[in-house]
């Protein structure tokens, strides 16, 4: 390994709390190669410099300087080990970085070295100073945005579209009301719900975060934690309920959802924290409809349709990330623990190297 170049990067050794984001100073930086990427794969018993290199055979692949990576709500159950899909450990967190490309490998052509570019996956990792990702998950960041706002691109407003319109099927005039509508997935789906001509409800933790659903494009913001606030969602609706509802917290929310729908009413589940008992007649009632939605399982074409959309809103301006608290990257423990556990998100949370 004599004359490798050298990162930070954080890994991840085994499944638990925030305390197993461990930085590691001397990870040898991935390469991609003829059609293939040097992956670094930590051992047991190994220092980070010693680490082994696994070969991943792929074409149309790059090597990204990484100035900042966005923290995603899911990726602390990922590291929790209580997601459904688990890594293979040890492994790098992240997928939303924000850099320049540093080399491009064989059959690269929508971008090239030198180009801003923000992803939506990475293959090697994004908690890092360089990482690994496929071209289909790299995007062009236009120059009025900086690195912190293109790392709160990705997840947040691929899911926020994903849900709005490859699931919900939301129409202009619609009523949406978008669940903690202050954090990422929020801001970016109260500024697409705008752009798309629904009427948008907003509900956030504290005045703060409601000033911030309302300038990122609500009509109306609600406080989650007042007693009555679905009156008022209600009477905001003048009764008859919203259309679509985007579900950041599930198992707090869902039962109520469901009360404050219009006849054919959907929810779409985004996010959740534990199960829920929900009466199905409420359902019934309207002829309403529950529907998951996980970007994973996003079609190439569904991401290309997505990501033409947002880049016309980048150029027109109206699609501005919020950027919330920045960590420097050895302090990644602490964004995974202020994500869950801090009152009140405002934008996203970013990790800066």
């Amino acid at each position: 390994m004599s004359g490798s170049r050298l990162m930070r990067a954080i890994r991840v050794g085994e499944f638990g709390a925030p305390s197993v984001l461990r930085l590691c100073p001397e990870v040898p930086v991935p390469q991609p190669g003829r059609g293939q990427v040097r992956r670094p794969v930590c051992g047991r018993g190994q220092s980070c410099r010693q680490m082994s290199v696994a070969v991943l055979k792929r074409l149309h692949i790059m090597l990204i300087r990484v100035y900042a990576c966005g923290v995603n709500p899911v990726e602390t159950y990922i590291r929790s080990g209580t997601y459904a899909r688990k890594p293979t450990l040890p492994y790098t967190p992240g997928t939303d970085v924000a850099g320049v490309v540093e080399t491009v490998g064989e059959g690269v052509v929508a971008v090239k070295a030198g180009d801003r570019v923000f992803t939506t996956a990475t293959e090697s990792g994004g908690y890092a100073e360089f990482t690994v990702a496929a071209e289909d998950s790299v995007h062009k960041l236009p120059d009025a945005l900086d690195f912190t706002q293109g790392a709160a691109i990705g997840i947040p407003y691929f899911t926020a579209y994903r849900a709005l319109i490859h699931k919900a099927h939301s129409k202009a005039g619609e009523a949406v009301l978008i669940h903690g509508a202050s954090g990422g997935v929020g801001v970016a789906a109260c500024q697409l719900s705008r752009a798309l001509g629904l009427r948008v409800f907003g509900t956030a933790g504290t005045p703060e975060g409601m000033n911030l659903v309302v300038k990122n494009g609500a009509h109306m913001a609600f406080n989650h934690r007042e007693e009555g606030y679905t009156d008022k969602i209600m009477k905001a609706t003048d009764g008859r309920g919203v259309d679509v509802i985007l579900e950041m917290l599930s198992n707090v929310n869902l039962s109520k959802d469901l009360q404050m729908l219009a006849y054919g009413g959907r929810v779409m589940v985004i996010g959740s924290r534990g199960p829920i008992e929900i009466n199905p007649r409420d359902t019934m009632a309207k002829e309403s409809s529950i529907m998951g939605v996980v970007l994973f399982f996003a079609t190439p074409e569904e991401k290309k349709e997505c990501a033409a959309l947002l880049y016309a809103g980048m150029e027109a301006g109206w699609l501005r990330p919020v950027v919330g608290s920045k960590y420097q990257l050895d302090k990644a423990a602490q964004a995974h623990h202020d994500i869950i556990e801090s009152p009140g998100a405002a934008g996203k949370i970013v990790l800066t190297m």
